[in-house]
């Protein structure tokens, strides 16, 4: 499972005209998912988003996490996360998730981040979703579990 995580001021995602999920300061998460992942991988890799130490401090140093300052999580599908893209110039999918399991944790990973003491977005699974951000920093990082 991939999550790549970008620290924002403000974020949303559209299907067709229509605003489906939007976050003030938080966490925009794409998620992809792997044929070998399962819900104790999509746990694990929620709890790191969490703790995950990407907020500033007063001191300006990354030492706070998505709780500590209050944010938000906006988690959106991301299937081209799972690529192989280390030869050619195509990227491949072997070891994409089938879109029965890919749905599957992507549903459970939202239902984590609901019942968590965070408010928690999200996009639609297999949509053609436009995603709006404003990075702050800009502070991206990829996360593999």
């Amino acid at each position: 499972m991939i999550g790549l995580i970008q620290r924002v001021s403000e974020a949303n995602v559209c299907v067709g005209n229509e605003v489906i999920g939007e976050i003030n300061q938080g966490i925009l998460l794409l998620l992809g998912v792997e044929k070998d992942d399962n819900e104790e991988k999509a746990k694990k890799l929620f709890q790191r988003v969490l703790n995950y130490r990407i907020f500033s401090d007063q001191d300006g140093k990354m030492n706070l996490n998505l709780q500590q300052v209050g944010g938000e999580l906006l988690v959106v599908s991301q299937f081209t996360l799972v690529a192989q893209t280390n030869k050619g110039n195509r990227p491949g999918f072997s070891q994409g998730a089938s879109p029965e399991l890919g749905e599957s944790l992507y549903n459970y990973f939202v239902e984590l981040g609901r019942s968590s003491e965070i408010l928690c977005e999200s996009g639609k699974f297999g949509a053609d979703m436009q995603v709006t951000l404003v990075n702050d920093g800009p502070v991206t990082f990829s996360l593999n579990v």
